[in-house]
């Protein structure tokens, strides 16, 4: 069976069919064979191929789980979203906060800080706004600074830590989880230093029109009636409202706050937009919301594994996301992000605690589960990338199929 796929989920085992794009736009002779080498991985990921065809019958296939999209209404276009280019995926740009790059367990510290500061923050804007009060420009400039600090000085730090969060912290601390991803794919993308403290901002402030939805409504703990879902998707206008009175906001945080729920496919929400109709801070918007939102422990759901959840999202590069800047966020946060249940090689499983600096397919990661007994085993760091380590990732797992409840204690 032939699938296309974003180019950042590529494998060793996957048979290749065919790359979208020029043939000069890939480095390999061959149109169709078996990838096995991590090296041609690597190539595959630094060139300018952002999707291609496998064969699911000749080698793997990229393993997915059902997931439910309740999101596919859509209404009438009515105010369009400025155009914009959508630039080759670069190393990161780091003109926004100049810092040195440091490890995660030294970042960690300081990402723990800032959120909890930035949770009293967040809490305190969301109730302003549902008393109909302007929120504080300054606040804003000031916190999204602070996360573009600690995103440069390490991309995972801050992003794991939010997606920690509880069901009840999830309104306003999800704002600050889409800030720091906006801040990342922004960097991937190769935005300007003003370019990204924009996209921060938009992504600090994209849900503030949740603070007019009724909380029984907001954290109802099962299926949303028709209705209800109705009043959920006025949350996007909302807070378009509510910026549109802000001194300062710039037309980027409108257009995100407004068209990050669209979609490439016209089926998203309020405006129907589709393909380049939706901005390029919008179209980055909805897969920072998205990664997140799935990722995070909900009132009505547990939260998926983040290797899981890019697996999940791969469905929807191209009909709902923009499969450019999905492989770019692929890129940001890691092909295993922070987090993630991986099985080594070794017939180890262990999780995924910080990404390697030379290449996305050699995290460092920590074993403590074997495979073969089903037992817990004394944990081990495995630095995938030293030149002495013989091990490798297989794949990601889910941890649930093994019965493992505490893989966040073996990364923190």
């Amino acid at each position: 069976m032939l699938k296309k796929i974003p180019a950042a989920l590529v494998r060793p085992g996957m048979f290749i069919q065919k790359f979208e794009g020029p043939w000069l736009a890939h480095p390999f002779w061959r149109r169709s064979f078996l990838l096995q080498e991590p090296e041609d991985v690597e190539k595959i990921l630094e060139s300018r191929v952002h999707e291609l065809w496998i064969d699911t019958e000749k080698g793997i296939d990229l393993i997915e789980a059902q997931c439910s999209d309740s999101t596919n209404e859509a209404n009438p276009a009515v105010t369009p979203p400025p155009e914009a280019r959508i630039p080759e995926p670069v190393p990161t740009a780091d003109d926004a906060v100049p810092s040195a790059r440091v490890d995660l367990a030294t970042e960690m510290g300081r990402a723990r800080k800032l959120y909890e500061e930035s949770k009293s923050k967040m809490r305190a804007m969301f109730a302003e706004a549902r008393l109909g009060r302007a929120i504080d420009p300054e606040v804003t400039r000031t916190l999204v600074d602070d996360i573009a600090g600690s995103i440069q000085r390490n991309p995972c730090a801050l992003i794991s830590v939010s997606r920690l969060k509880t069901s009840d912290e999830y309104t306003y601390m999800h704002s600050v989880a889409v800030c720091a991803l906006m801040i990342a794919l922004g960097r991937q993308l190769g935005l300007s230093g003003e370019e990204i403290r924009a996209a921060g901002t938009a992504g600090l402030l994209h849900d503030l029109g949740k603070a007019r939805i009724p909380s029984d409504i907001l954290n109802k703990p099962g299926k949303l009636t028709e209705q209800e879902f109705e009043v959920i998707k006025s949350h996007p206008r909302h807070g378009w409202d509510m910026l549109r009175q802000v001194r300062g906001i710039d037309d980027i945080s409108l257009d995100v706050c407004l068209h990050h729920h669209e979609k490439m496919d016209g089926s998203g929400y309020p405006d129907g937009l589709s393909g380049e109709a939706i901005s390029l801070y919008a179209r980055m918007g909805a897969v920072c919301d998205i990664y997140d939102a799935v990722t995070s422990n909900r009132p009505y759901k547990k939260g998926w594994d983040p290797a899981e959840s890019l697996r999940n999202m791969a469905r929807w590069s191209g009909s709902h996301l923009d499969p450019r800047i999905f492989g770019a966020f692929v890129k940001s946060v890691g092909i295993y992000p922070v987090g993630s249940l991986v099985r080594l090689e070794s017939g180890l499983l262990g999780v995924v605690i910080d990404q390697g600096i030379a290449s996305l397919l050699t995290p460092r990661v920590r074993s403590f589960f074997c495979a073969r007994s089903r037992a817990y085993v004394e944990p081990a760091l495995v630095d995938l990338a030293r030149a002495d380590c013989k091990d490798r990732i297989v794949g990601p797992e889910n941890p649930s199929e093994w019965g493992i409840a505490d893989v966040d204690a073996y990364w923190q």
